[in-house]
């Protein structure tokens, strides 16, 4: 069975900034399952998922562009007086403020004399992204079939021998 849309699956992975910090990993929060094709995962990390079999593994870049394409990104039109009195308010320009999770980034995509039109950008936005998975489970809902990796062997030092 291979990875396919509406096909649950899932997998051990890490994402990280090309060269850099890691933002997410397995080893850490555990595997994560999905349903392939509903738009869960990064689509760019998706489409390099797609027929990947069980216990395949991959490495690979995603390049700045292909990870958040700018155009998907959410917005919000806010007021022009939440910027700072004077402020030069042009299309394209990107500012950054406290947001409640920390800071936020965002590129003004319109500017009219009340209201602004900004784009959020997410911290990572402009940067290449490598990834490694491995897929774990491949289950197939319509078809009632499910595979699998089996299970790892428990590590040596925990084995535990009986009292004699």
């Amino acid at each position: 069975m291979k990875v396919a849309k509406g096909q649950i699956v899932r997998l051990s992975y890490e994402l990280r900034v090309k060269g850099g910090e890691v933002l997410e990993t397995s080893a850490q929060s555990g595997p994560i399952q999905y349903v392939h094709g509903e738009g869960r995962l990064l689509p760019a990390l998706e489409r390099r998922l797609e027929g990947m079999e069980i216990g395949a593994e991959k490495k690979g870049t995603i390049p700045a562009s292909e990870a958040f394409p700018e155009d998907s990104l959410p917005t919000k039109e806010i007021g022009r007086n939440e910027f700072p009195r004077g402020e030069k308010i042009d299309v394209g320009r990107v500012f950054a403020a406290k947001g409640p999770t920390g800071p936020v980034m965002f590129k003004v995509v319109d500017a009219g004399s009340d209201k602004v039109k900004v784009r959020f950008l997410p911290a990572v936005f402009g940067k290449d992204l490598e990834f490694q998975v491995k897929v774990l489970m491949i289950d197939d809902p319509k078809a009632q079939r499910r595979e699998s990796t089996a299970p790892p062997p428990v590590p040596a030092d925990a084995l535990v021998e009986p009292d004699k």
